[in-house]
């Protein structure tokens, strides 16, 4: 079902008020690839009457006051990636499209929307039930942290947009309790994976620098986000604590993750894989075209790439549905209206982390003092392809189904790892799972560069795969390539290394570049700090950074030009 997002389907519904009203700057699209959608259908699961409003005008009450006033809270988020990212390209000029609002242009979604929505609400609404930051948007800035657009580091979001509360992280179960709390009429002090601002430090948790130390002085950003860093695995995790001007940001430890069983059910629930109509008429949206028939099989990354803000919303440690439910979930989508019978993709953050993890981290959470597959692949982390490749296969046989695609980017370094599973799993892959070419990120080639973005240094692993790819792309008599994706202007990344990349692409991979795009720093990323301190975080050292918007074109320009 859909969830309500006009008077008539309340009526239809016989609600006459709403306890959750969902405020989101993507259109809504009712799938389980979208936040929003997410925690609108987990809180109706738990008996709660929710409505939606969807990138609503914030020059007029038109929309914000459609569906009344909720008796619990108002929930609202930036949409599915940062509004600031959604605007602006890497290079801080307008985006002319987004791909979720209707009709493909970028003209509904207002810049830092929490904090516009937030103020949207306010200002039809006097003393109004809590307003409740969540998603991506809040999530990566729910402490002091670096705007690459205003280029300062900038207060907590729940601070600037004068909101009642946070969720941070994969949020099903800190809003469901909250909900409940609030519901009760009990205190919400002490629930998990939620921010407050309170008058006062916290008993029991770390304090970080504050927002007037890390602003001022780089080290003190530098060991505020270290901290920040090591406290996000629900194993091990201590409360934070940070002034930000006479009062203090109190994060109380993460919400524990969802068991196979919990992440099976968010993804069973009663989706229509589709834009709800009262938006559908306004033109559709173009990210449909690869979410509505794809199937996630799990949340989280070991990867920890430092540009990618993956680790700290989804978590380090990688959670994977069972089988049996992404088997239930592939059946649902035949009888779907629009099914032809391709799955268009199968995978999560990484296509090929499914099915495997470190028990040593399952059991007591992250190391703090090192990585899973940087500098080298941890010898604990048992990988094991086995359990995908086998998924596959069953997802193959379904009735009515005559295509799966695994669209998702494969980990290389993982495959070639897997002694007994790597070859039969890209063997599978490249003879009925590449819908023409296969998507890896080396995104780069300099050692050094490598080892400020977190990903391995070894260019021959790169060479080894591509050589593997080829051998069975030509023994299953397919015309297929790889897809390289590359980043230009990355913290400790010259135009010197960019001729490099240009020419190891061209005289080892045989290719001419275009997947290019240049480093966008966002929120609470170590490349981000990187970017802003114009150091290595883990060294002290002095580090370059290309910080001129006409260079870091440069750098793009001499990898793609022909």
């Amino acid at each position: 079902m859909f969830i309500p997002t006009t008077k008539q389907e309340l009526d239809d519904l016989g609600w006459e008020t709403l306890d959750v009203v969902l405020v989101t700057g993507d259109s809504y699209v009712d799938s389980p690839s979208i936040g929003v959608a997410v925690i609108g259908h987990v809180l109706i699961e738990a008996g709660y009457r929710v409505g939606i409003v969807a990138q609503p005008d914030v020059h007029s009450d038109r929309d914000i006051t459609r569906l009344g006033e909720p008796e619990l809270f108002w929930g609202v988020t930036g949409g599915c990636i940062d509004s600031m990212v959604a605007n602006y390209t890497a290079t801080k000029k307008p985006r002319r499209s987004d791909d979720l609002t209707p009709g493909g242009r970028n003209d509904r979604r207002p810049d830092r929307a929490a904090i516009a929505y937030t103020n949207l609400i306010k200002r039809h609404f006097n003393d109004t039930a809590p307003i409740v930051l969540g998603g991506v948007e809040a999530s990566l800035r729910r402490i002091a942290h670096y705007d690459y657009w205003s280029d300062s580091v900038r207060r907590s979001i729940l601070f600037d947009a004068k909101a009642d509360l946070l969720v941070y992280g994969m949020a099903e179960k800190a809003v469901v309790a909250l909900a409940e709390q609030l519901r009760d009429g009990q205190g919400i002090d002490d629930l998990r994976g939620i921010c407050y601002i309170a008058p006062e430090k916290k008993a029991g948790t770390l304090e970080l620098p504050s927002f007037e130390e890390v602003a001022q002085d780089k080290q003190a950003f530098i060991e505020a986000f270290h901290t920040f860093y090591r406290n996000n695995d629900p194993l091990t995790a201590q409360g934070l604590c940070q002034r930000q001007d006479t009062r203090y940001l109190i994060q109380n430890p993460p919400a524990p993750y969802l068991t196979q069983r919990e992440l099976d059910e968010v993804h069973e629930m009663d989706y229509e894989r589709a834009q709800h109509p009262f938006y559908e008429r306004m033109g559709p949206v173009k990210a449909l075209e690869t979410i509505r028939f794809s199937l996630t099989t799990h949340r989280g990354c070991y990867g920890e790439c430092n540009f990618c803000s993956i680790a700290v919303h989804q978590g380090r440690t990688v959670r994977w549905r069972s089988a049996g439910s992404i088997e239930r979930e592939a059946r649902r989508l035949t009888r779907y209206p629009g099914f032809k019978g391709v799955i268009q993709d199968v995978g999560g953050p990484t296509a090929n982390m499914y099915g495997f993890e470190c028990e040593k981290k399952r059991a007591q959470g992250s190391c703090a003092d090192k990585r899973c597959l940087t500098p080298e692949i941890c010898p604990r982390l048992p990988i094991d392809h086995g359990k995908q490749l086998a998924l596959l296969r069953r997802l193959r046989k379904i009735e009515g189904v005559r295509q799966v695609f695994v669209s998702s980017g494969i980990r290389y370094d993982l495959v070639l790892a897997d002694e007994k599973q790597g070859v039969p799993y890209l063997r599978e892959v490249v003879r009925h799972h590449t819908s023409g070419q296969m998507k890896v990120a080396p995104e780069h080639t300099e050692e050094h560069v490598l080892r400020h973005m977190g990903k391995p240094g070894d260019k021959g692993l790169l060479l080894r795969f591509r050589d593997l790819f080829t051998k069975l792309t030509r023994a299953a008599g397919k015309e297929q390539f790889l897809t390289y994706y590359l980043i230009a202007a990355h913290p400790g990344c010259t135009q010197d290394d960019m001729q490099a990349l240009k020419r190891f692409a061209g005289r080892r991979l045989k290719i001419s570049p275009e997947q290019v795009q240049i480093f966008t720093p966002t929120p609470s990323t170590y490349a981000s700090l990187m970017y802003h301190t114009e150091m290595d975080p883990f060294t002290g050292e002095a580090l370059f950074v290309e910080k001129d918007q006409r260079k870091k074109e440069r750098q793009k320009d001499i990898l793609v030009r022909k």
